[in-house]
């Protein structure tokens, strides 16, 4: 009677039997599904590590900016803040203004097309950020979409063996039939262990960037806002 340790030295030798004896063709797949694997689990933990940085850093700016309410102190220390989407669209719009004073030559007046160009700097800012969370997310999904077909195309190559071998051999026999048989099993597995990962982490990765992209929309209208009560407040 086999214990625990020899079922699963009896299951992973089969195992490795199983890929070793495999075709050319369902090997390549094997080894393309892996690639897709690999790289997919290397995205996802960059990924996880830099959104994570990106919303730790940006509460915490968040924070420091509405405690502290004056530009110039705010912007000094935005450059603290390398991760925060926040703070570099704080920046963007505070070195918008500094520039629109410094052409008037006056720290008095400040007008309405002002306004719009600190709008645009705030858009484009926030269309950068959001393509820098997005970059190689796309990946993900990718994989999530692909190697599932992939490993159909194993899948429909493993049961042609197995035919052949029926048409090559004249017999249906388990013995004919198993090899071509547990080559498209693994395929298949192959597939979905590299599609599941990939989709799901796409789809928590979408959830958390929609997150920054409204905080930071939130953000530039709050700038905004203040930037026009101090123009008001000016006028008078």
């Amino acid at each position: 009677m086999l214990n625990v340790q020899n079922l699963s030295d009896t299951m992973q030798g089969s195992l490795w039997g199983m890929i070793e004896g495999a075709g050319i063709m369902v090997k390549f797949v094997l080894i393309t599904l892996l690639a897709f694997s690999i790289l997919s689990w290397a995205i996802i933990i960059y990924k996880y590590r830099i959104i994570r940085k990106m919303e730790k850093e940006s509460a915490e700016f968040l924070e420091f900016f509405w405690h502290k309410k004056q530009f110039a102190p705010i912007y000094e220390a935005s450059a603290n803040y390398k991760h925060a989407p926040l703070a570099k669209l704080f920046a963007a719009g505070y070195n918008e203004i500094f520039q629109a004073r410094v052409q008037k030559k006056e720290n008095i007046q400040f007008g309405v097309g002002e306004i719009d160009s600190i709008q645009r700097v705030l858009k484009k800012t926030i269309s950068n950020e959001v393509s820098r969370m997005e970059k190689a997310v796309s990946f993900l999904a990718t994989t999530g979409n692909t190697t599932p077909f992939i490993g159909l195309f194993g899948t429909v190559w493993g049961i042609m063996n197995s035919f052949r071998g029926i048409g090559i051999k004249g017999s249906a026999s388990l013995a004919v039939v198993a090899p071509g048989i547990s080559e498209a099993l693994i395929a298949t597995a192959m597939g979905l262990i590299a599609a599941i990962p990939a989709v799901v982490a796409y789809n928590h990765f979408v959830t958390r960037i929609n997150r920054v992209t409204i905080e930071m929309e939130n953000f530039a209208g709050d700038f905004l806002n203040i930037v026009e009560r101090e123009l008001a407040r000016e006028k008078k």
